[in-house]
């Protein structure tokens, strides 16, 4: 079975003829028109990857109704967390934290809070030399992506999101950061979803961030997004309780507060999954310890075939790896029995072959 699937796969790379990586960036049109229905439909994938041979088997042994590790489809849950999985997250920070500079510094239409000001300024150096933030720095940071968009309706928060993903990624060359996907992983999210399996964002990226980077692009609804969540208000709610308050939609309208958002990361995804899913997944997919619960949550006790996943930025021309990190990601991964991805070694491609490190 292993030696057919291989051969598939390298078959269908073959049979491609017309077929050739992006020499620039994946535009969102082109992420959305990734379809994958069987091995042979792989494109960014190396066709001697572990991992792909992995899934591969994975998915045909539990769609298969004869097998002893069958799964009904109403069962057949996987989820991915985003940044870093399936999204850029090293250039050189988060989309909503690097959109905090931009809000704060950049943005003539609205006067920052002196404290985020002073934070910025002396923060934005540090997070592009790569240099970590002491955790009060941090904080701040973390409250500063709420308390800055504060009086903003959801729509006009999201539409500021649209507006932030037409700037470029720092460095990596050509690169917008709407466009910023990792197009093995986004055939992996489509591979499971034309098999049979309700795939589910697991993030801690706040949820409307979330659904405006993956609108239109990966196919996974709005209600199957799972992250941090805006602490919302209205503009006539004063002091009451929100449980307390009638809404007028005449007088009043729904608001970002401006307090700090509700994380979603570490154990807060296994809440999240029995709350929001209500079934324990059979695949999960991650990078860091933020997704350490989901990861070994699905691995616990599960009544199915299951595999947890870590994707390993080690990739230093095509993305901005770091080896040491690298290094203790895999061996964390190996110890705890999740699966790593090496994006050097298994991606043919990541945004495009002309997406380099910038020197």
């Amino acid at each position: 079975m292993r030696k057919k699937i291989l051969a598939a796969i390298a078959a269908g790379l073959i049979t491609l003829g017309s077929f050739t990586l992006p020499t620039q960036a994946a535009t969102r049109e082109k992420v959305a028109a990734i379809h994958v229905v069987k091995a042979s439909d792989f494109q960014y994938w190396n066709a001697d990857s572990p991992t792909l041979q992995k899934i591969v088997d994975f998915v045909e042994d539990v769609t298969n109704p004869n097998s002893a590790n069958y799964i009904p489809p109403e069962d057949r849950i996987a989820t991915f967390d985003m940044d870093g999985t399936f999204y850029c997250e090293t250039a050189p920070l988060y989309f909503q934290e690097m959109m905090f500079f931009h809000r704060v510094l950049e943005d003539k239409s609205y006067q920052a809070p002196k404290k985020y000001v002073n934070l910025a300024k002396k923060i934005y150096p540090k997070v592009m030399a790569h240099e970590k933030r002491t955790p009060a720095e941090e904080k701040l940071h973390i409250d500063g992506l709420s308390e800055v968009y504060a009086g903003m309706t959801d729509e006009e928060y999201r539409a500021y999101v649209r507006d932030f993903m037409n700037t470029n990624e720092d460095g990596l060359t050509n690169l917008k950061r709407g466009e910023a996907f990792y197009l093995p992983m986004v055939e992996i999210i489509s591979y499971l979803g034309n098999n049979g399996f309700a795939v589910y964002i697991d993030t801690a990226c706040g949820v409307s961030t979330t659904r405006e980077l993956v609108n239109g692009v990966i196919p996974i609804q709005p209600d199957r997004i799972i992250a941090s969540d805006f602490v919302y208000t209205s503009t006539k709610m004063g002091k009451d309780a929100p449980d307390a308050h009638f809404f007028d939609r005449h007088k009043e309208k729904v608001v970002i507060s401006g307090k700090p958002i509700i994380q979603n990361a570490k154990s807060v995804k296994i809440f999240s999954i029995l709350n929001q899913i209500g079934k324990k997944p059979v695949l999960a997919f991650g990078n860091s310890s933020g997704d350490s619960g989901m990861l070994e949550y699905t691995l616990q006790d599960n009544k199915y075939r299951s595999m947890s996943f870590f994707v390993i930025c080690d990739d230093t021309e095509r993305e901005l790896g770091n080896p040491k990190r690298a290094a203790s990601d895999t061996a964390l991964a190996l110890k705890r029995g999740w699966n790593p991805i090496s994006m050097r070694d298994e991606f043919k491609t990541i945004y495009g072959d002309n997406i380099k490190r910038v020197k």
